[in-house]
């Protein structure tokens, strides 16, 4: 699979300004915010000391908007598919989360550098919630609203978070494992009733003041809290800064998500992923574009093409397995409004549903794969075009901005991800003689299924825990609507030997389920009596 061609071992901030559009769009080039850091790009001007993407990057946007200098589209826009609808400016934005971080630091107590675990759906709530962490400088931990309660131990444990913010669905969850957990303090719901033990979110953040004073925060400082998983143990905590996630696309000069302030984006990623962190809150808001979002509580074919049919929507990004579900559709039949660029990360995207959509619309898929890479052996030696190797990003002496800060409380693993003067992926891959590089696959035994990412571990450690299960082995294998799929190999416990295996199987499928994340459960599972080699 090619990805894109890259300028080999420079940093970002070294390079010529490359000015790449997929369009043609000079506005990318005039943005009011993204135009003051053009010294920095250029290498005359250092990248400064402190920086908050809330007050440099969206207030500013804010005094665009008030002096007539950009569009009048939305900054934000929500539909619930129900008929409900919320449109906010840079202004009302920036009005109601410094209401929000007034919550958190005035009615919780949370301070500067303190952690917020957040699980919630695509609701205006979670936007509202991410402007006023960064407003607050306190790091937000987003969540998937799949984990179960024992997910949601582990992370409240691990992270030492102060505060969790949930809605009525997940509340349960948190409260039966909330008395384990001895740093959390708060805890907060969007709902629309009440719940014993629990702050009304809606409720309270209505009720306070606007006057809030951005805290100053160092670009070093932690905005984002991700845990990813891994090939052995439990998800890793990775540490996202202002620098990494807010500043980075004030640096770039490929302009990924082709936007301009006219524009809408529409994302459709879980709310709990990188992704919609990238693409639905800095780098769009970067550029003074309109982050569209629909509430989505299903993911059905039928309303997201009719969506795009009915509303302005210019770039579309998704995983793979959306375009591969939107493909066994007649994509002829609709006539999208404004869409014309189309992104797909994650995981690789197959060759032929990437044609299929291609002649059935008229347009490209574009694949996103988000480091500047070089390929290397396991000496940490730059191959030659055409030799497999590790997919590797050159993190010394200068660490690119865009890469993440470290595995919270794990040197360990932080270490082992470093190789000579090279962070590695743990992607393989080739480069050619163009300087194109060629995508291979997992280096590790990673599963990404629908595009999130799966610790076989996790899911065997889930199987151990029932009581017919004696050994259990998880891989992935081959899926052609989700990319890959969890099949675990199993062998029974003798009190079991007997058993109805296609029974026993689906009880186990269900045991995982509600074990640890219903996306983990393995959807192929081999059931046997004689012992894995």
């Amino acid at each position: 699979m090619k990805i894109f061609k890259l300028p080999i071992l420079k940093s970002l901030w070294t390079q010529k300004p490359l000015y790449r559009t997929f369009h043609g769009h000079s506005k990318l080039l005039a943005s009011d915010v993204y135009s003051q850091y053009q010294a920095v790009r250029r290498g005359e001007q250092e990248i400064p000391k402190y920086f908050n993407f809330a007050s440099d990057v969206l207030d500013k946007w804010t005094e665009i908007e008030k002096a007539g200098k950009r569009p009048s589209n939305s900054a934000f826009w929500w539909i619930s598919g129900k008929g409900e609808e919320v449109k906010w400016s840079f202004e009302e934005l920036g009005f109601l989360s410094r209401k929000v971080a007034n919550v958190l630091t005035k009615v919780c107590g949370l301070q500067k550098g303190d952690r917020i675990i957040v699980v919630l759906p695509r609701i205006p709530e979670w936007w509202l919630v991410n402007v006023a962490c960064m407003r607050a400088g306190i790091v937000l931990i987003p969540g998937t609203t799949q984990l179960s309660a024992k997910d949601i131990l582990y992370r409240l444990q691990a992270s030492k978070a102060k505060c969790i913010i949930t809605d009525d669905t997940v509340a349960p969850a948190v409260d039966s494992v909330a008395s384990e957990s001895q740093f959390l303090k708060n805890k907060l719901i969007v709902s629309k009733g009440s719940r014993e033990g629990w702050l009304n979110f809606s409720e309270l953040y209505k009720n306070q003041s606007a006057d809030h004073s951005c805290a100053k925060t160092r670009i070093e400082d932690s905005v984002n809290i991700f845990f990813t998983s891994g090939t052995t143990g439990s998800p890793k905590m990775t540490e996202h800064s202002q620098g990494s996630l807010g500043f980075r696309p004030l640096l770039s000069e490929r302009y990924w998500l082709d936007l301009t302030p006219s524009d809408v984006i529409w994302n459709i990623a879980d709310t709990g992923w990188i992704l919609t962190s990238l693409t639905s809150v800095f780098d769009a808001w970067v550029f003074g574009s309109c982050i569209f979002v629909h509430q989505l509580p299903q993911i059905e074919s039928a309303t997201i093409l009719n969506t795009l049919c009915r509303f302005p929507i210019d770039t579309l990004v998704g995983v793979p397995t959306f375009y591969r579900m939107l493909v066994q559709n007649d994509l002829s039949s609709y006539k999208f409004m404004n869409l014309k660029h189309c992104m797909s990360g994650g995981e690789p995207l197959n060759p032929e549903v990437m044609e299929k959509w291609k002649s059935q619309t008229g347009l490209d898929i574009h694949e996103v794969y988000g480091q500047t890479e070089t390929v290397v052996d396991k000496n940490a030696n730059i191959l030659p075009p055409g030799q497999q190797g590790e997919i590797a990003v050159r993190s010394k002496p200068i660490r690119p901005l865009g890469l993440f800060s470290e595995y919270i409380d794990n040197p360990k693993k932080t270490a082992e991800s470093e190789r000579g003067d090279f962070y590695v992926t743990g992607d393989r891959g080739t480069m050619d003689e163009d300087g194109y590089f060629w995508f291979i696959g997992r280096d590790d035994d990673i599963i990404i299924s629908s595009g999130y990412r799966i610790g076989p571990f996790e899911v065997e450690s889930a199987l151990m825990e029932h009581p017919a299960v004696a050994e259990a082995a998880v891989v992935s294998s081959p899926d052609p609507l989700r990319g890959e799929v969890v099949k675990a190999f199993v062998v029974l416990s003798a009190a079991f030997s007997s058993s109805d295996r296609e029974h026993l199987a689906c009880e186990l499928q269900e045991h995982v389920k509600k074990t640890t994340a219903p996306y983990k459960y393995p959807r192929k599972v081999n059931v046997s009596v004689e012992k894995l080699n």
